[in-house]
């Protein structure tokens, strides 16, 4: 029994680092699909982060296009996701996080933090690649 109680905090820790992982990497591959859009598409697409949902979408939608999203990571009612842009030229943008076709992004910081526990994460604006500042499962 003694071992039982022992091992249970270490397979929760387990457990939590396991999904905010998978949270870091969902987020990754939104920002590799936004990068990538903008690139293939020749225009610029967002990464729009909402209470429920991040999602990405083009910044302009024309006739043609599908008003849904072409991409969305559901978040969980536990979630917050902070997305901080040190170039934005207001002190509160929206939280809208664009890429353009040239391959290049707005410079951004992303927050995320959960249940599971606490990442951050910088983003390249020539790479749109993340360079991990914090991680922390709990």
């Amino acid at each position: 029994m003694l071992l039982v109680f022992l091992a249970v905090p270490s397979l929760t820790g387990v457990l939590a680092d396991r999904r905010l992982r998978r949270s870091l990497d969902s987020f990754n591959k939104l920002v590799n699909q936004a990068h990538e859009r903008s690139i293939s598409d020749h225009r610029p697409y967002l990464i729009v982060i909402g209470a429920q949902s991040i999602d990405v979408r083009p910044e302009v939608v024309t006739k043609e296009d599908d008003p849904a999203p072409v991409a969305e990571l559901a978040l969980d009612r536990y979630d917050a996701v902070n997305l901080k842009l040190p170039a934005a030229l207001t002190k509160e943008p929206p939280a809208e996080w664009v890429f353009w076709p040239s391959g290049a992004c707005e410079p951004a910081t992303v927050e995320f933090n959960s249940r599971n526990g606490f990442w951050a994460a910088n983003y390249s604006p020539l790479t749109a690649r993340p360079e991990i500042l914090r991680y922390a499962p709990r």
